[in-house]
């Protein structure tokens, strides 16, 4: 029997209107809730990077300062300065997301056909007045800085900012970075612009804008982040959470297994202590990713139910999109027999492949 579906069911399919990825901030794989004091371009809940020109001025925490979320989230990024930290020329800090031209290739930015966009989303401070943010492209030749104004402190506020299409300049329209939606926590004057215009450069923010990491103890928090083609703005998208999550693993997967789990297995086939593993992704990643991990020690190899010792592990050729080899040394395996590679019951065990823009 075939069944139809109705049109309005179609009609409310999701469309990944909203280009950003992990806007509401629920998918922290890396830091699970914690708080952490970034270094540049360190990344934090998933997809969204920090940018500071000075170490140790802000901290960030999904759901820092444990407030109410605004009506519809459970999350929030939360950022608070830890200084009273005078701003110079050359000096910016950010929180931002880089967005996949494959994911921005139909706004045909650098055309005469250009779309106008709208970026919209929900804050938080301790602070008021004129805060600044900015849109460029992935050489940094090409920026929109904005400004939006946070009138009461301590109140979620809504803001949408509605951007022309840049008719010039150069937009990825492959796997590469295609744009980065930054908001800014201060910047000096060489990366801030007057707002509400394009220009050719690399803007962080709007002139005149409020400095979060000027006053010490400030808070700035933020959720809700879309950016979709229009005019105006619309709600928010909401996708499933493992729709959101699958999303997020293209670019970073980070894989626990927990009591004594098997993360993959191969061939002890390179000789005395060394043997090669094939672990699957569960998304194919954007591009060859890089590997990290915790320490060796919390790895064994296992052949007949005995453990060996693992030394040292990391990622070589022989990534296929869907899955990575491991080489891996140690002592103790037996050659020309198969075996797993498991943890050793430590909780902090886990391998991660980063493919991020």
């Amino acid at each position: 029997m075939t069944t139809q579906v109705p049109v309005n069911m179609l009609a409310s399919a999701p469309t990944f209107r909203n280009r950003i990825i992990n806007g509401a901030m629920v998918i922290d794989q890396r830091d699970s809730g914690a708080s952490v004091t970034p270094t540049n371009a360190q990344y934090l809940v998933d997809r969204w990077q920090a940018g500071v020109s000075a170490a140790s001025k802000f901290s960030v925490q999904q759901n820092a300062g444990s407030v109410t979320p605004p009506i519809g989230f459970t999350k929030y990024l939360g950022c608070t300065s830890l200084s009273a930290y005078s701003i110079g020329s050359s000096d910016t800090f950010r929180i931002q997301q880089a967005i996949e031209g494959f994911n921005i290739a139909d706004l045909g930015w650098g055309t005469a056909n250009a779309k106008t966009v709208t970026l919209s989303f929900q804050v938080y401070s301790s602070l008021t007045g004129t805060f600044g943010g900015s849109i460029y492209n992935g050489s940094g030749a090409r920026s929109y800085p904005f400004s939006y104004s946070i009138p009461v402190a301590n109140t979620w506020t809504t803001i949408s900012i509605t951007i022309a299409g840049d008719t010039t300049g150069t937009w990825a329209t492959d796997n590469s970075a295609g744009l980065y939606v930054t908001l800014s926590l201060g910047a000096g004057s060489t990366y801030s612009a007057t707002a509400g215009s394009w220009a050719s450069g690399f803007y962080l923010s709007a002139t005149g804008a409020t400095s979060v990491v000027g006053t010490n103890g400030a808070t700035f928090y933020i959720t809700g982040v879309q950016l979709e083609v229009g005019s105006s703005a619309t709600g928010f998208e909401y996708r499933q959470y493992q729709q959101e999550f699958a999303l997020c693993q293209r670019y970073y997967e980070q894989i626990t297994v927990g009591g004594g789990g098997a993360y993959g297995v191969g061939g002890m086939n390179e000789g005395s202590g060394q043997c090669r593993v094939m672990i699957p992704f569960l998304v194919a990643k954007r591009s060859t990713p890089s590997f990290s991990s915790s320490a060796a020690g919390t790895f064994y190899i296992q052949q007949n139910a005995t453990n060996s010792a693992v030394s040292s592990l990391g990622i070589e050729g022989g990534t296929f999109g869907q899955s990575a080899y491991l080489f891996i040394i140690g002592s103790g395996y037996t050659t020309n027999a198969m075996g797993a590679l498991i943890d050793s019951g430590s909780s902090n065990s886990y391998l991660a492949f980063s493919s991020e823009l």
